[in-house]
């Protein structure tokens, strides 16, 4: 080619770019305001299968980053036709064009069929009129109903005692094509079941825990993929779980009532392509035998004996000649539902940070982080080769791990068989093999290997793996302050580590469900976190659990223990406060509602135990650091909390007899309170420590003109005290917001970010990854490193220093309330939510004696933001005016605080 022809060609590419960036840069408008409705799920869940709900609940939010976007219409339809659909055709559900902002509705066409697919989708209107379509979302019904399995429910002839994990097989001819297939598995204890060789799903420690002789879960899979035509071999193993506890610790779930040999009921639905249904259940046609899981429990580990693996067990052309028949069993309870929740998974792979080889049979492993979950070990060895994995918090000082501050809520006689947070595994001696215990999780930073004889082990021999519900994040926070920003951080992995399928308390010493940690944690956890799905199923726990008369036990779910101790308003007020607290995060009273009846019980049998209004029912403000506060006095603000609550509640259901009951009661309890512990000339609460003057502020009982005097003696108070914290697990809820919401923004900020004892900066300054049980990190029990009560700071880094708070005459961030505090000692901070309208973001940084604080309010929503009153506020450079609230719309904003 000539010079000239290249450079023609060189010519004709750069007006051909030139009108590229001419297009691209007319198009970036429309491409950064593009409007798109998202987030479509059923029952909270992405395209579900397995739900029961008759009337489930549809949500979506709309996508429009321009300011004052609003959704003005909606119009949603639900087929199971697929075609119809795109043709704006639903079958079985079609609302008429709504003119409404909302974006949460509840189904109301045609009765729902089981075992049915069905497609959904949502046209919106913007504020212009203009019409948006989602994407094409489904969901999938189960059972919805008992009266639908097809199953026995199945298991071996062995009893509570025997040790080694029953596995069951089943074989079965796909004589025709299959089209779809769908597995409904319930059991009570634990499963893993299998397919033609594959583990079916990505779930760990399926179903979750319930109180199973009143509620037993079931869960649903597509196994479309796993079936072939011809001959398929289906597996399941049992493991005992919480059902056939067989350690023995001191909440007695080896006494359980429930107690039995683990069982399972199971149909698998094969649809075909003539349209035709074949279901293969569970009955006696299966066969059983035991296998290389020669001893499993939930409480403390697993013992795996590879040399008994039966390889192929799973597989079609096994020969299961030598496996015994299986017995019928009754249904453990009589209501059978769905799981329809995020389930638990290893959700992240942790690689060891070190290994520290003793000798040449001894490997400490450090995962670097505390988390709950499991360790995975890869090794050679001979087939006479035990290792022990032994799983510990911290280390003694010769470099083993160190169980002492949480293993002594077991039994000592049964430690010889059964150690504590220790897996034992038995090698085949057939190469290089791999253990992951099935139906076990423990709390743990180190791992130690320890085999009978010689082993080579490397840095990258264990992994552990993190594993806890799978909830969505949908909080973040980010700061000039690394420490704040590590004590964020160990919140979440301590809250992550302690859900479930329900709260914990711990996921070491007791994994049991504390009600009063998860009432703290409530509010942290949500923040940050997607979680309404395990609250709704947890809160069905205490519906499960609520004695006629009202009485909730300390724990949930429970085997009978916790009725006699541990509760009372403090702790058991989760009745109340979760509900109320999802309802005002997601806006949707469907807990509220499915919880009322038990909320009025309860709180009716404390007003017939203590007529007066105050109650020394309870435990008080647990775990202090010294300063001790009248359990009455706590126990009956929680028990006005309460009652707050249920008023509010009765006004909202359109119950107006019960709102005035119960607000006439919340005020005599309130005026109780005030009565016996506040004198009005001082403003001081019973002795003026920091949780009698945190508590009362935190609940609203103070009087609306004493609220500055209380809090400027709760800051003194702090002050006084070095600006180190003493309180307990009560008080460390209440005081950082009891101080920021009352102009001491500045006090809590030194609080939340002291590094020195006692504070949650000091465990961070000593190495800590989660939040611990206890303020003195030397103490000789009661030291848990991985507990969630003392969670609340959490919480309030998104209230207190973003200022991100929930509107409750508005819920579900319909309308944000935004209150930021622009404190010292921080140059810039940042926390995003994703509520159900979208994300919000309030993020300031300090430029010189200017601050930039810089929000964003999702479409369909507004906000309303209090500035400080003696500072002069700037938006895009203009002075607004000085009322110190002001109303925004959707959209970005950037303003200027001088």
């Amino acid at each position: 080619m000539s010079p000239f022809n290249r450079a023609i060609t060189y010519l004709s590419a750069m007006r051909f770019s030139f009108k590229l960036l001419l297009l691209y840069v007319l198009l970036l408008p429309i491409r950064l305001f593009a409007q798109t409705a998202v987030g479509l799920k059923c029952e909270y869940l992405v395209n579900p299968i397995g739900i029961d709900a008759p009337h489930p609940r549809f949500t979506w939010h709309l996508v429009d980053a321009r300011q004052g976007a609003d959704q003005t219409a909606y119009q949603l339809a639900v087929s199971t036709d697929s075609l119809q659909l795109k043709n704006g055709i639903g079958n079985y559900w079609q609302t008429a064009k709504i003119s409404s902002s909302i974006n949460l509705i509840i189904y109301q066409g045609k009765a729902l069929q089981p075992f049915t697919k069905y497609y959904w989708f949502v046209q919106l209107w913007d504020k212009n009129g203009k019409s948006i379509g989602s994407p094409i979302a489904t969901f999938e019904t189960g059972m919805m109903g008992t009266q639908n399995w097809k199953g026995t429910w199945i298991s071996d002839d062995n009893n509570v005692h025997t040790k080694p994990a029953a596995y069951f097989r089943k074989t079965f001819k796909a004589i025709k094509q299959i089209k779809s297939a769908r597995a409904y598995i319930a059991a009570a204890g634990l499963y893993e079941l299998y397919i033609n060789g594959q583990k079916i799903g990505n779930h760990r420690l399926d179903p979750m825990f319930t109180r199973f002789d009143r509620r037993t879960l079931y869960v649903s899979y597509d196994v479309t993929n796993q079936l072939q035509n011809g001959k398929n071999a289906i597996g399941v193993i049992l493991g005992n779980g919480w059902y056939n506890f067989q350690s023995i610790g001191v909440w007695d779930y080896e006494r359980a009532p429930w107690r039995a040999r683990p069982t399972f009921c199971m149909d698998i639905r094969v649809t075909y392509t003539d349209g035709s249904v074949e279901t293969i259940t569970s009955d006696k046609s299966w066969k059983t035998s035991t296998g290389p899981i020669i001893f499993n429990s939930i409480y403390t580990g697993e013992h795996y004996d590879a040399r008994l693996e039966k390889a192929g067990w799973d597989m079609p052309d096994y020969d299961d000649s030598k496996w015994g028949g299986v017995t019928n069993r009754q249904a453990p309870s009589a209501n059978i539902v769905s799981q329809a929740m995020q389930p638990i998974r290893n959700v992240e792979k942790i690689a060891a940070k070190s290994m520290n080889k003793i000798n040449d049979s001894t490997y400490v492993f450090d995962l670097g982080r505390n988390i709950s979950g499991v360790s995975q070990i890869t090794l050679n060895g001979d087939s006479n080769t035990v290792a022990r994995l032994i799983h510990g918090e911290r280390l003694y000082k010769n470099g083993y791990p160190d169980q002492s501050n949480v293993d002594y809520f077991l039994d000592s006689a049964s430690k010889t068989y059964d150690p504590y947070a220790t897996d034992i595994y038995k090698l085949n001696g057939k190469g290089e093999e791999t253990f992951m215990p099935h139906f076990n999780y423990k709390g743990f930073q180190y791992v130690e290997v320890k085999s009978n004889k010689a082993i080579k082990l490397t840095k990258e021999s264990l992994v552990g793996y993190f594993m806890h519900s799978d909830v969505t994040p949908v909080g973040s926070i980010n700061s000039s302050s690394d420490l704040i920003n590590k004590i964020w951080a160990a919140t979440n992995a301590s809250y992550l580590s302690n859900l479930q399928g329900y709260p914990t308390d711990c996921p070491q010493r007791e994994k049991n469900g504390w009600t009063g940690d998860a009432q703290i944690a409530s509010e942290t956890g949500l923040y940050n976190f997607d979680g309404i799905t395990i609250y709704e199923k947890w809160l069905a726990d205490h519906r499960d659990e609520q004695q006629p008369n009202g009485v909730l036990p300390s724990i949930i779910p429970t085997d009978g223990w916790g009725y006699e101790w541990g509760n009372g308003p403090d702790w058991t007020s989760t009745i109340a406060i979760i509900p109320w607290n999802v309802y005002l995060f997601y806006g949707d009273t469907k807990i509220l509602s499915d919880n009322y009846s038990n909320i009025k019980r309860y709180v009716d049998h404390i007003n017939y135990l203590y007529p007066t209004g105050l109650t020394t029912w309870g435990l008080g403000d647990w775990a202090p650091v010294k300063s001790t506060t009248p359990v009455e006095f706590t126990s009956s603000a929680y028990y006005y909390t309460d009652v707050n609550i249920l008023a509010k509640t009765a006004k909202l259901l359109g119950k107006n007899d019960d709102y005035l009951t119960y607000s006439a009661l919340a005020k005599k309890i309130k005026d109780a309170i005030n009565a016996k512990y506040l004198n009005p000339k001082t403003g001081i609460y019973a002795k003026g420590n920091q949780t009698a003057q945190a508590v009362p502020l935190y609940w609203g009982i103070v009087p609306d003109n004493l609220k500055t005097k209380v809090a400027t003696n709760l800051a003194d108070s702090v002050a006084a005290n070095n600006f180190h914290l003493d309180v307990g697990i009560l008080g460390a809820k209440a005081i950082l917001s009891a101080l920021s919401d009352n102009g001491q923004a500045q006090t809590a900020y030194r609080l939340a970010s002291q590094d020195t004892a006692p504070s949650w900066g000091w465990w961070i300054v000593n190495g800590a990854t989660t939040l611990y049980e206890n303020w003195n990190i030397n103490a000789p029990r009661d030291l848990s490193l991985n507990h969630i009560m003392f969670g609340e700071i959490g919480a309030w880094m998104y209230k207190g220093i973003a200022g991100i708070k929930v509107d409750e005459s508005q819920p579900g961030f319909k309308n944000v309330i935004l209150t930021p505090n622009f404190v010292e000692g921080l140059s810039h901070f940042e926390a995003t939510h994703t509520g159900p309208y979208g994300k919000i973001v309030s993020s300031w940084k300090r430029e010189g004696k200017t601050v930039k604080y810089n929000v964003t309010i999702p479409a369909n929503s507004s906000a309303t933001i209090t500035f400080p009153a003696d500072k002069k506020v700037y938006l895009h450079g203009n002075s607004i005016l000085q009322t110190q609230r002001y109303k925004i719309n959707s959209g970005s904003y950037e303003f200027e605080i001088r």
